[in-house]
């Protein structure tokens, strides 16, 4: 790791009130010059990713941040050096950016940044910059109401969804695969399907979401770049495979004790945040989880929470995801 903290990156991933990503793009004389970058600068000695984050975009935009929280930390090498990129999501700044270096930059629709040329070390910040903070899972088991919850929960602004019914048969998940996918894209919403990736290719879904045991089954990635493909992870091993599989994002669990896993070791946050902090990719928190844990989900470095039942379940699902910012 020593390498990678020579040349550790402070990155910040800014939005604005049209929910557009700021990029700007490298001097063609810079290292990986010429193509487009987070704004963001070598942390000096010393000082903290925060400070170094404030400083840079101060320089470089001439913006005050004024509230922001770790979105992730990718390790990289290129074949002429290793670089430690600790991304930042800032959520609050004072004035209007500007290219103080004279550097070009734009705002973007985050769905529009995989049409830009990134260096490879930025790549996951283009997938964490399209992604919600709320991964929203279904009930293992379909009921009566199934589509008037997932209605529900589109109408009240969730756009990242995992359909999980094990123990059908391929037809029957199909049967609520089909409709559910309508649904979702008159939303604008993507849904992964926890199913085979035959099946989830055959059926034209937005991707898959693999088991922890499916994972480790595969040497490659099951889908293209086109689709989206996730992965449950429970252990660095998991996540490891997940990365080396070229997963978009993972879920990380149990992290707090859950009433339908009452045997399983809980990690808590302090080991949350150790395992994914070589991840390499977006992590969304799994396991007891609740709407109001999404700060402290944020303050340790994770994507957002993956919640099944405190929303799914909820009386009210409406009232359930209230105050979420997406």
């Amino acid at each position: 790791m020593s390498d990678y903290l020579a040349l550790q990156v402070a990155a910040g991933v800014l939005v604005n009130a049209a929910g557009e990503v700021l990029v700007a793009l490298r001097a063609t004389h810079r290292h990986q010059g010429g193509l487009w970058e987070f704004p963001g600068g070598k942390i000096e000695p010393g000082e903290s990713i925060q400070a170094a984050l404030a400083r840079e975009l101060w320089e470089e935009l001439g913006i005050r941040v004024l509230q922001a929280h770790p979105l992730l930390r990718i390790p990289y090498r290129y074949p002429d050096r290793a670089v430690l990129l600790e991304v930042w999501r800032v959520t609050r700044y004072a004035g209007e950016p500007f290219g103080r270096e004279g550097q070009i930059w734009r705002w973007i629709a985050p769905e529009a940044l995989p049409t830009l040329s990134f260096p490879g070390a930025n790549l996951p910040i283009v997938t964490a910059a399209r992604l919600p903070s709320l991964y929203l899972i279904t009930a293992p088991a379909p009921q009566e109401d199934f589509f008037s919850r997932l209605k529900q929960a589109l109408d009240a602004g969730v756009r990242l969804i995992q359909l999980r019914l094990p123990g059908l048969t391929e037809d029957q998940y199909a049967t609520l695969a089909e409709p559910a996918m309508v649904l979702c894209q008159r939303a604008g919403a993507r849904l992964l399907l926890n199913c085979a990736p035959a099946l989830a290719n055959r059926l034209g879904a937005d991707g898959i979401h693999l088991s922890a045991s499916h994972l480790r089954t595969l040497s490659s990635r099951p889908l293209s770049r086109q689709h989206w493909v996730a992965a449950s992870c429970h252990n660095v091993e998991e996540l490891v495979a997940a990365r080396r599989l070229g997963a978009d994002f993972v879920v990380l669990s149990p992290v707090l004790p859950t009433a339908s896993h009452p045997e399983a070791c809980s990690l808590g946050w302090e080991t949350f945040e150790s395992l994914i902090a070589d991840a390499g990719i977006p992590v969304y928190a799994l396991g007891g989880i609740t709407p109001r844990h999404l700060p402290l989900a944020h303050a340790y470095g994770a994507q957002g929470i993956a919640v099944l039942g405190a929303i799914w379940n909820a009386p009210d699902i409406t009232e359930a995801i209230r105050g979420f910012v997406f």
